[in-house]
C-alpha cells in the first residue's frame, strides 16, 4: 500500500509530489495520458504572476504571492529557465486607469512588492513598442516568465529521483474505500493508498464524484494562442496584459524564456474537456487585441498556433480541501502555475493534518541538472564532452540546434518520454521554424532504438497517433 496516491501529473500534482518526496513516504503519481504535463500545464501563458489580480483573502491570492516568491529558487534547483522580466497591465482610458489603481491597491493588500501606475510617457521609456492607444499602465516588477511544461517535468523528475513512482496510461475509473485507505482502479490496474490527492485538472470534479463529493464543477475555458519566431522575441521586454475582465486577464503579448513571442489567450467557456482546436475567429481576436497593445508585431512570423484549456472551478477560487483522507486540489486555473510551489507545501500540511506522520528524509536532493545545459556551454566545454560522447557532435534539430546526445539523455532521464512530442517538450527538437519537418525521422529512430521497438510503432503523442503507417519498400 502506498502512503499517498496523486491523481494527475500536471504542475499542481508535480509540486505536491516533489514536496511529499522530502519525507519518508511511499508516493505514486497516477496519470491517464502517456506523458506528464499534457493537460492545462502543456498550453498556457507561462507567466509567474506577481499576485495583484486575485481577490484579497482568497486562496488564489495567498498561494500566488508566496508561490511567486518561491519560484526563482525552485527554478534554480530544478534547472529550469526563469526570467523576472516584469509585467505591465495597459489601459486605454481614464476608466482603465481607475481599474489599474484598484489592482495596485489590491496587490499591495496581497503583499505584492514594487507596484506602480505610470503614464504613457513613463511607459514608453521601458517599452518603446507599446500600442498607440495605450495611455497608462500598472507596472509589476516581480512578474516573471517560465516554461510551464519544463517546470512540471523537472518537478516530477526530481520527485522520481527522490523515490516517487509514476504510473502512466492509468486512467482512474473507480475509487473505493478499503481497509486503511482507498483502492484506486483503472481499466487494467489498481493500487491502494492511505491518502488520495485529486489533482486531475479538468476532470477533478469527476474524480471527486467517485468518492461521493459533488460539491463543485469544473468548466473548461478555451484559450487560443499564437507563437511567433525568435526573430520577434525582442518586440517587447515585459509581459503586456490588458485590463482584466470577468473572463480573465485578456490577451497578452509576452517574450518567452526561449526567445519567442507569445500572443493570447482568448477566453471562451466550452463543454468539451478535450476540445483543443483553434478557430479562425479566436486567432483573429488574438491578432486584433495584440496589435492594440503592442505596435510592430510581425504576424507573418507566426510558426504555430495552439489552444489550452483552463480548469475553471465553480467556486471562483482554488478548491483545496480534505475529507476522510481524500484531498481535492481542483479549479487550479490562473494563477495556478505561479502558485504551484506553495500549493505543494499547503497540501503537504493537509496530509499531515489528516494523520499521516511526515518524517523528513535525510537524503532528499532538491537539485536537478538543467535539461538544456549542453547548448549553454562554451565551445571548449562542449568539445570536452564530445571527446567522450561523440553523439553530442551530431545535430539532429537544426532550427533549435539540438544534438543526438541531448535527445538520448532526455530519453534516459526521469520522467522518460516514449513518443516524439515527449522528446520535443524536453529538448525543443522540432519546436523551431520547420516544426519537425527535418528532424522527426531521426527522433523516431532514436526512440525506437532506446525502447527496442519497431520504427513504425513510435507515435507522435501516444495512443493511436502513429506517424508511419507502413513501409514503402523493404531492404
Amino acid at each position: 500500500m502506498f502512503d499517498v496516491a496523486i491523481i494527475g501529473a500536471g504542475v499542481a500534482g508535480a509540486f505536491v509530489a516533489r514536496e511529499l518526496s522530502k519525507y519518508e513516504l511511499r508516493v505514486v503519481i497516477l496519470e491517464k495520458m502517456s506523458d506528464v504535463a499534457l493537460g492545462a500545464t502543456r498550453a498556457n501563458s507561462a507567466i509567474v504572476h506577481a499576485g495583484y489580480d486575485a481577490k484579497e483573502g482568497s486562496l488564489k491570492a495567498k498561494l500566488n504571492v508566496r508561490g511567486s516568491e518561491m519560484m526563482e529558487k525552485v527554478a534554480g534547483e530544478l534547472g529550469v529557465k526563469y526570467n523576472r522580466c516584469g509585467s505591465l497591465v495597459v489601459g486605454f482610458s481614464e476608466e482603465d486607469r481607475e481599474t489599474l489603481n484598484s489592482l495596485k491597491e489590491r496587490g499591495e493588500k496581497n503583499g505584492v512588492r514594487e507596484l506602480s501606475v505610470v503614464s504613457r510617457e513613463e511607459l514608453l521609456k521601458i517599452e518603446p513598442n507599446i500600442g498607440e492607444g495605450v495611455s497608462c499602465a500598472l507596472v509589476a516588477k516581480t512578474g516573471a516568465i517560465i516554461c510551464p511544461y519544463e517546470l512540471c517535468m523537472a518537478a516530477i523528475g526530481n520527485a522520481m529521483d527522490n523515490g516517487v513512482s509514476l504510473k502512466l496510461n492509468f486512467g482512474v475509473e473507480k475509487i473505493e474505500k478499503c481497509e486503511g485507505g482507498y483502492k484506486v482502479s483503472s481499466a487494467t490496474d489498481s493500487i491502494t493508498a492511505r491518502r488520495v490527492i485529486n489533482c486531475a485538472g479538468l476532470y477533478s470534479d469527476e474524480v471527486a464524484k467517485m468518492t461521493g463529493d459533488g460539491s463543485f464543477t469544473i468548466t473548461p475555458r478555451r484559450g487560443e494562442y499564437m507563437l511567433l519566431d525568435k526573430e520577434c522575441g525582442g518586440t517587447v521586454s515585459h509581459t503586456v496584459f490588458r485590463c482584466p475582465s470577468k473572463m480573465g486577464k485578456g490577451i497578452l503579448v509576452s517574450p518567452t524564456v526561449d526567445g519567442n513571442l507569445l500572443l493570447g489567450p482568448t477566453a471562451e467557456n466550452i463543454e468539451d474537456k478535450d476540445d483543443t482546436s483553434t478557430t479562425a475567429e479566436g486567432l483573429a481576436k488574438v491578432r486584433a487585441q495584440a496589435a492594440e497593445q503592442v505596435s510592430g508585431i510581425d504576424f507573418s512570423k507566426t510558426i504555430t498556433s495552439f489552444t489550452g484549456l483552463r480548469a475553471t472551478g465553480s467556486t471562483g477560487d482554488f478548491i483545496i480541501n480534505e475529507r476522510d483522507g481524500f484531498i481535492n486540489v481542483a479549479g487550479i486555473e490562473s494563477p495556478g502555475l505561479s502558485s504551484a510551489p506553495e500549493i505543494g507545501e499547503y497540501v503537504a500540511e493537509l496530509v499531515r493534518e489528516s494523520g499521516v506522520e511526515l518524517v523528513p528524509r535525510v537524503d532528499f536532493n532538491p537539485i536537478r541538472k538543467p535539461a538544456h545545459y549542453f547548448r549553454e556551454l562554451s565551445l571548449d566545454e562542449k568539445n570536452e564532452i564530445i571527446k567522450e560522447h561523440p553523439e553530442y557532435a551530431h545535430v539532429i534539430c537544426r532550427c533549435e540546434i539540438v544534438t543526438e546526445g541531448e535527445i538520448l539523455e532526455a530519453i534516459r532521464t526521469n520522467p522518460r518520454p516514449t513518443d516524439v512530442d515527449g522528446v520535443k517538450r524536453r529538448t525543443r527538437a522540432s519546436m523551431g521554424r520547420c516544426q519537425g519537418g527535418f528532424c522527426t525521422p531521426y527522433i523516431i529512430e532514436l526512440l525506437a532504438a532506446e525502447m527496442d521497438c519497431d520504427f513504425g510503432d513510435v507515435t507522435k503523442f501516444g495512443g493511436n497517433s502513429k506517424i508511419n503507417l507502413g513501409r514503402t519498400k523493404e531492404n
